[in-house]
């Protein structure tokens, strides 16, 4: 194929049937699949309808002739623009579609609606996407944690010279500074304390499963029980709505952590933020991590005090608008702008980001902005 020929067949694939030029081959089913999907709304039900055998071909086609990338958003946008979600209740379509973050969604915001007969099938799919999660997420979370639990605790009597904490040591004995030879002479050392067994900080990890949050639920179960699995850290997990579920004893199985929560409905951060100060009992070394979009449907100034409260007697709170990587989320404005005045972030972050965000914390660093996290304004 010449270039001509082949600027014309890229430029009829954009457009599609409106343009002129015909298809042939693995050309046309692609041409198919996308105009199923992507045609104007008044040929949507003709391209795919309610038809589960037709829907099934149909995912068998984009899986073929597209990556898998593609086939997530092409996936992702069936389900919302031919409101496909019903057939999802079909073990056969389970089967048949590619297994992503947002499916994983889907299906948990069908909750209880899922017959049993596709029950197997669902839980299967969040299964695979778990240990995608988990291969991709939980080395670096645990290397990051654990080097910031190390940093963090400080001894007078380091053993071994790769336990010195040279930055703080140097600063500790500027008095000792000799002019003549440039240099400090350290009259005590400052270190490491490494390899303690006992627990050093508390994590609270609260997160908002209203529909808009479906995403941040699924990276918050998963890291939530990857902190769990640290002797270091205490970790609960609460899913809330207008209702509190605490799914703490269920973090062994992430698999079974989202299965516990049931996405939808309306939003009591108040209520959420209540049950979680019940579960400091040590202020001074709880990280307290709100996962919401902050569109409150409980009393707006009770939330705002009781942050501030856990504020105020030592806990680190940091809100999380979004813990996903689709970008600059929706969110409120209002109940952002005073938690900041109140000093406490609000941003959103990328699941790859969190790892960092999470050290930064148990060290008390100031989050670097262009590599933590991304800023949801």
């Amino acid at each position: 194929m010449d270039g001509e020929d082949e600027r014309l067949r890229r430029w009829r694939l954009v457009l599609g049937g409106a343009a002129e030029g015909t298809l042939e081959g693995a050309d046309a089913r692609m041409d198919a699949a996308l105009t199923a999907l992507y045609d104007g709304q008044e040929r949507r039900g003709a391209g795919l309808g309610a038809s589960a055998p037709r829907v099934a071909r149909w995912l068998g086609d984009i899986r073929e002739h597209f990556p898998a990338g593609v086939v997530r958003v092409m996936q992702k946008d069936a389900v919302e623009r031919l409101d496909l979600t019903r057939l999802l209740l079909e073990p056969e379509m389970l089967e048949a579609v590619e297994p992503d973050v947002h499916l994983v969604g889907t299906l948990l915001s069908l909750g209880r609606l899922l017959p049993e007969r596709a029950r197997e099938s669902a839980r299967a799919v969040v299964r695979t996407v778990v240990r995608e999660l988990e291969a991709r997420l939980t080395r670096r979370t645990l290397t990051a944690v654990s080097g910031a639990l190390d940093r963090s605790a400080r001894t007078h009597r380091p053993r071994r010279v790769a336990e010195v904490d040279w930055n703080r040591t140097i600063r500790a004995n500027l008095r000792n500074y000799l002019p003549e030879r440039k240099t400090v002479v350290p009259s005590r050392l400052v270190g490491y304390a490494r390899g303690q067994r006992a627990v050093q900080r508390e994590v609270v990890l609260a997160v908002d499963q209203s529909g808009s949050m479906a995403a941040s639920v699924v990276y918050a179960g998963v890291f939530a029980a990857v902190l769990a699995s640290m002797r270091s850290l205490r970790t609960s997990f609460v899913a809330f709505d207008t209702a509190v579920a605490d799914l703490t004893d269920r973090l062994g199985d992430p698999v079974d952590v989202l299965f516990g929560t049931q996405l939808g409905g309306g939003t009591d951060v108040n209520r959420a933020v209540a049950y979680c100060q019940n579960l400091v009992t040590r202020p001074a070394d709880t990280i307290f991590l709100l996962v919401s979009d902050l569109y409150e449907g409980g009393p707006r100034e009770q939330m705002l005090r009781r942050i501030a409260t856990m504020t105020a007697a030592g806990v680190q709170v940091i809100v999380l608008l979004a813990l996903s990587d689709e970008g600059t989320p929706q969110y409120d404005h209002d109940n952002a702008a005073a938690l900041a005045a109140m000093g406490v972030p609000a941003f959103a972050c990328t699941p790859d980001a969190f790892p960092d965000l999470m050290a930064a914390a148990i060290e008390r660093r100031t989050y670097d902005q262009g590599r933590v996290y991304t800023p949801g304004r």
